[in-house]
C-alpha cells in the first residue's frame, strides 16, 4: 500500500509544559530487565501490570514516549483509535501512570519492516566492526531526516523501521485520525517523498556530526578510565537550554566498593552555534556516592547535578570561579532528601574539592577540561561555611578529609560541625 507515512513522536513543545514519564516499573517498583522490548517492533509478553512514574511533572499527555527507551504510552482514547484502524499492527497493554485514575496503555508496534531509503534520507551511518559493538554491526548508527520506501511497507499502518527501531511510523490515515481527535502530545514528521534537507544543510549536518563524534569518543574514553560506564543507565537527555551543544546529558559510572559516580556529559561539548572545535565551558561535574541508588534517573544525586549544570550554563561568572577553585552554592531542594534541606528548602553544595581517587582534569582533542567534584553539604555545614567564609570552608575540608573519603555525597550522615 504505497502512500504517505509519518514518524510519530512526542511533542516536546507541548503548551503548558507537559509531563515526562520515566521507564516502567513492576509492582515492586523495580526496573525491567528488558525495557527496550516495547520498541523492538514485535509482540511482547508481560507477566504483571506495570506502572510508569513521572520523571518531570506537568500536564498529562494523551501520547507520551516514556523514559530512555521512549516507550509509547497512550490514553484509552488513543488506544481505541489504533485498535480500530490498525488492529493487526499493534498490541495494547494496560498500565498505571502515577497519579492518574484514567486508563493508559503501552502502544506496541508489532511489525518491524526493512524499508529505510538510504539514498533519499539526508544521512545514514552504520555500526562498523571497528566500533566493537558486534551485536550492532550492520545496523543503523544514525539516520538523519529519514525517508522510507513505501513500496516495501505493503499493507502496514503502524510499524518500526528495521535497524532503527526508535522510529514509530504511522500511515496517513492514522495521522489524520489522531489530528482530527486533537490528541495531545502527538507530533508528526513525514518520512516519504524527497528529503527536505538542502545540500547546504546536509553539509552542515555532516560537519556537526563529525564534531559530535570527535567530542563523544574522547570523553567516553575518559569516563571508562574511572570505572564501568553503565550503558544501560544513560539518563534521559534534554534538548535545548544553555549547554554548549544545546543538549543536556548525564552518565553513570560504577566504581569500586559499590560506589556510583554521576557525571554531566555535555558541558565540555563544542559550541554548536559556532560550528567549530572547542571544549565548551571547559568543565564537567562529578558527584560520587556510596549510598545505594535504586533508580539513577530519578534520584537526588542526579537532580543536584541537573540543577548545578543549569546554573553554570546560565552564569559565566560562576563557571569561571568553578574552573579555577572552590565554590559553594545552593540549589532548589524540591524532591531532595529532608536531611539535606535548609530551613529555606534549599540544598548546599561545595564544588571543586580535590580527591586522590578522581583526577582534577582530563584532556580532550580540543583542550583541557576540569572535572569538578560536587559535595552535598548538611544544613549545619552550610550554615558554618556561610558564617566563617574562606576559613570555614578550609576547616570543613580538613574535617571531611579526616573522616574520608572526603568528596563522597551522602544524604544520611552526621555533619562534621
Amino acid at each position: 500500500m504505497a502512500g504517505r507515512y509519518f514518524e510519530l513522536h512526542e511533542d516536546m513543545g507541548y503548551p503548558g509544559g507537559g509531563w515526562h514519564l520515566a521507564d516502567p516499573r513492576d509492582l515492586q517498583g523495580r526496573e525491567l530487565d528488558e525495557p527496550w522490548q516495547f520498541t523492538d517492533g514485535r509482540p511482547v509478553r508481560v507477566g504483571e501490570r506495570l506502572r510508569f512514574p513521572i520523571y518531570h511533572p506537568g500536564s498529562p499527555r494523551e501520547f507520551s514516549q516514556a523514559g530512555v527507551c521512549a516507550t509509547p504510552v497512550v490514553h484509552q482514547r488513543v488506544a481505541n483509535l489504533f485498535t480500530k484502524l490498525a488492529p493487526d499492527d499493534v498490541q495494547i497493554i494496560p498500565v498505571d501512570v502515577a497519579g492518574q485514575s484514567e486508563p493508559y496503555f503501552i502502544l506496541v508496534a508489532t511489525r518491524n519492516i526493512r524499508c529505510i531509503d538510504d539514498e533519499r534520507s539526508a544521512e545514514v551511518q552504520y555500526w562498523q566492526p571497528e566500533d566493537k559493538r558486534p551485536e550492532m554491526t550492520g545496523e543503523y548508527r544514525a539516520v538523519s531526516d529519514m525517508r522510507i520506501d513505501p513500496a516495501k511497507v505493503e499493507n502496514a499502518k503502524v510499524f518500526r523501521t528495521w535497524g532503527w527501531t526508535g522510529s514509530l511510523i504511522v500511515s496517513e490515515d492514522i495521522k489524520d485520525a489522531l489530528e482530527c481527535a486533537d490528541v495531545t502530545g502527538a507530533k508528526f514528521q513525514e518520512v516519504t517523498g524527497p528529503s527536505s534537507v538542502t545540500p547546504e544543510e546536509r553539509e552542515r549536518s555532516r560537519k556537526l556530526r563529525m564534531l559530535y563524534d570527535r567530542t563523544e569518543t574522547a570523553r567516553e574514553a575518559f569516563w571508562r578510565t574511572l570505572g564501568f560506564l553503565d550503558g544501560d543507565a544513560i539518563i534521559p537527555s534534554v534538548v535545548g537550554g544553555g549547554w554548549p551543544a544545546r543538549r543536556q546529558v548525564w552518565r553513570v559510572i560504577r566504581r569500586p566498593e559499590g560506589r556510583t559516580l554521576f557525571v554531566t556529559d555535555g558541558l565540555s561539548d563544542f559550541y554548536v552555534a559556532r560550528e567549530e572545535p572547542s571544549v565548551g565551558f571547559g568543565l564537567e561535574l562529578a558527584l560520587e556516592t556510596d549510598e545505594p541508588v535504586a533508580d539513577v534517573a530519578n534520584c537526588w544525586q542526579q537532580w543536584v547535578l541537573e540543577h548545578i549544570g543549569n546554573e553554570l550554563a546560565e552564569h559565566e561568572g560562576v563557571r569561571e570561579k568553578v574552573k579555577t577553585g572552590l565554590l559553594s552554592m545552593e540549589v532548589d531542594g524540591q524532591r531532595m532528601p529532608e536531611t539535606l534541606l535548609t530551613k529555606d528548602g534549599r540544598v548546599g553544595v561545595l564544588l571543586g574539592m580535590e580527591t586522590p581517587t578522581l583526577p582534577t582534569h582530563f584532556t580532550m582533542p580540543d583542550g583541557e577540561v576540569r572535572l569538578v567534584t560536587v559535595k552535598a553539604l548538611m544544613p549545619a555545614e552550610l550554615t558554618y561555611l556561610l558564617s566563617h567564609g574562606k576559613n570555614g570552608r578550609e576547616e570543613l575540608i580538613r574535617r571531611f578529609n579526616e573522616r574520608g573519603p572526603s568528596h563522597l555525597s551522602r544524604a544520611w550522615r552526621q555533619p562534621v560541625v
